[in-house]
């Protein structure tokens, strides 16, 4: 594994945490945009767009969780733990639903999905706290 400065750890922390927390707002004010790739024509339905806002809001709330957690001088891991935790649950349900979802889509939510997970469990080990 290779080391990272403090600054460096506490960076990557801001980057991923700002990422979470704009794709949670663009979930929830449009839908469709996320979703589209993930799910196919069945995005523009009224259940899936709620589903999609409603995971927007799952992202937000980690996203701000862990800039808050940061800025207070907080534990931060908990909230990377759980980003990895439904980052892994995200790569679960794209695996689960790979014979009907759109080609590129599911390849790029899986990458995307399992990028975070790594990311953010990565980085859980090397917080202090």
């Amino acid at each position: 594994m290779f080391a990272l400065s403090d600054l460096r750890r506490d960076q990557a922390v801001q980057v991923l945490a700002w990422v979470r927390t704009a794709l949670g707002v663009v979930a929830f004010a449009a839908p469709t945009l996320p979703s589209r790739p993930w799910v196919g024509p069945d995005a523009s339905r009224a259940s899936t767009r709620t589903l999609a806002r409603a995971l927007g809001a799952r992202d937000v709330a980690l996203g701000l969780g862990t800039l808050l957690a940061q800025r207070h001088r907080s534990p931060v891991r908990g909230w990377l733990e759980a980003s990895a935790l439904v980052d892994a649950g995200d790569v679960a349900a794209t695996l689960a639903g790979w014979g009907s979802r759109p080609r590129l889509g599911r390849v790029v939510v899986l990458a995307a999905a399992a990028g975070g997970a790594v990311a953010c469990s990565g980085l859980a080990r090397r917080v202090t706290e």
